[in-house]
């Protein structure tokens, strides 16, 4: 079932979604950017479908830019959004007004542009909506941020460290745990052992004691 991301989804917007299912196969040698994007494209990946609609963007001339996610139950993503670099539009921070600086070229635009693919139970990735029209004209200006079209995603980098962190965490729990039994059974043998050395020596104590008796 899908469902809305955020502020991503508004139906009454004039967006042209194509939520109609698309039996179209396509071969995966195919999905070279050289396509047209289509509702039912398939992908063997989410990286899959990422790379093909990256192409698709230089080819065209934008960049792409990862948006939200929706997860399972088991916290693996089921559905993806991949928008234009220019979706949706800057947020002033009314707190920084005062601070004299350079002013930042605007970047966002409100454009609509966008895949929306999910997995389906078969395990692959299938083209569920999209967006091809664009609000700007398009065309790749010559800057770094170009040389690398598509932005990180800072959420599954931190869900991503979070995991690993978590594992690290669990591991050093376990060691500690085997060193704590550990340590408890060397108590136990000194105890024990301290025990017997008592008995000896009480022993020992009672038998001099005997022997002087007897003198």
């Amino acid at each position: 079932m899908e469902s809305s991301v955020g502020r991503e989804v508004c139906a009454s917007e004039g967006r042209e979604m194509i939520d109609l299912a698309d039996e179209r196969q396509l071969n995966v040698n195919e999905l070279d950017g050289n396509m047209e994007p289509y509702v039912g494209m398939e992908f063997e990946s989410e990286d899959a479908a990422m790379a093909y609609y990256d192409a698709y963007a230089k080819r065209v001339g934008f960049i792409i830019r990862v948006g939200n996610c929706h997860r399972g139950q088991d916290g693996s993503v089921i559905n993806r959004r991949f928008l234009c670099n220019k979706e949706g539009f800057r947020v002033n921070n009314k707190t920084k007004m005062l601070e004299v600086r350079k002013p930042r070229k605007i970047t966002r635009e409100g454009c609509k542009a966008m895949i929306m693919v999910k997995k389906e139970k078969s395990g692959k990735w299938v083209i569920a909506k999209l967006e091809t029209k664009h609000s700007h004209p398009l065309g790749l200006p010559a800057s770094k941020d170009c040389r690398r079209s598509i932005q990180a995603r800072p959420q599954d980098e931190k869900d991503k460290k979070i995991k690993e962190l978590t594992a690290e965490l669990n591991r050093a729990n376990q060691q500690l745990a085997k060193c704590r039994e550990q340590l408890e059974m060397v108590l136990k043998d000194i105890e024990r052992h301290t025990n017997d050395l008592t008995k000896s020596v009480q022993n020992v104590v009672e038998k001099v004691k005997d022997v002087e008796a007897k003198k």
